[in-house]
């Protein structure tokens, strides 16, 4: 191919016999045993969510460009769209749960913004695989006895699950929980972001879209990630942007037309401003990387 990259491979959610609830629990052996070409080391973007605990054992995991050590306690929730891969899961062991995008109701910004990967302590790491066993127990009840099944059940077993295992502390069910207005706020710009942001580049069509002032999305943007909403809205163009760098052989010139520049110009200086490299440049760094890595 022109530049060397072979397209990600794209997974779609397909459940197995007799499991067709919105959400599979497996775990890390049962992967192993089903990917017996080892097709888990290479970059995937799967269109369903994964979320997985090491009990024990370690490796490393790659996802969005970041790579992470995994051991006793680590957590990984790989979302939607996401591209990652499993470098290296061999001696590790614990549960991982595939499940569609709405199976999970309810998404808080905590949730939304939690990292792909982070370290549990041991206390809250045998709390959630208590939940994920009795997850566990549900789903197989499910599968072998469909009389019992309730994916209700099994949707608020699986939300336990992700709260429980969440970074930080439990979520507050007081005055700033997630159905507060500047949650609310913020949802609404995320989930706005994500529609269209290979069309609007700007906070200001947003804020008109949304019925908000600019202030209002940079402050509550800020409460929930840290950083304010124009960051947020460049730091999602640019991760699309690798995305299509590292993962397929479109040009710079197409890749920024994908992404709503008309003049692959203006693309080349946004992506150096927040990169620290022209696009071309990233590109050719990150294949040797990967090369280098295999």
């Amino acid at each position: 191919m022109e530049n060397g990259h072979s397209a990600v491979r794209q997974l779609r959610y397909l459940p197995a016999v007799g499991s067709a609830y919105g959400v599979e629990v497996l775990d890390f052996a049962a992967l192993r045993s089903m990917d017996t070409q080892r097709r888990r080391t290479q970059p995937q973007r799967p269109d369903f969510h994964v979320f997985a605990l090491v009990g024990s054992g370690t490796g490393s995991h790659e996802a969005d460009f970041h790579n992470y050590r995994l051991g006793e306690g680590g957590a990984v929730w790989i979302r939607p769209g996401m591209v990652h891969r499993w470098s290296d899961i061999d001696a590790c062991d614990g549960p991982l749960i595939l499940f569609r995008p709405g199976f999970l109701s309810g998404f808080t910004a905590s949730e939304a913004t939690a990292p792909a990967c982070w370290h549990l302590d041991r206390q809250r790491l045998s709390l959630a695989l208590l939940a994920a066993e009795h997850l566990g127990r549900e789903h197989s009840t499910a599968v072998h006895t469909p009389r019992l099944a309730s994916p209700v059940l099994l949707s608020h077993l699986l939300a336990a699950l992700i709260l429980r295992a969440l970074p930080g502390t439990p979520p507050s069910v007081g005055p700033a929980s997630p159905g507060s207005r500047p949650t609310e706020v913020f949802r609404a710009y995320r989930a706005a972001v994500e529609e269209r942001f290979t069309d609007w580049h700007h906070v200001a069509d947003y804020a008109r879209a949304l019925g908000y002032d600019v202030r209002t999305l940079t402050r509550t943007t800020r409460a929930a990630t840290g950083t304010g909403a124009k960051t947020f809205l460049d730091q999602r163009i640019l991760l699309e942007a690798k995305r299509l760098l590292a993962h397929t052989d479109l040009p710079v010139s197409g890749c920024a037309r994908r992404l709503g520049f008309r003049d692959v110009g203006n693309f080349t200086t946004f992506f150096r401003r927040q990169a620290g490299l022209p696009p071309a440049a990233w590109r050719a760094a990150y294949s040797t990387a990967g090369a280098q890595g295999g």
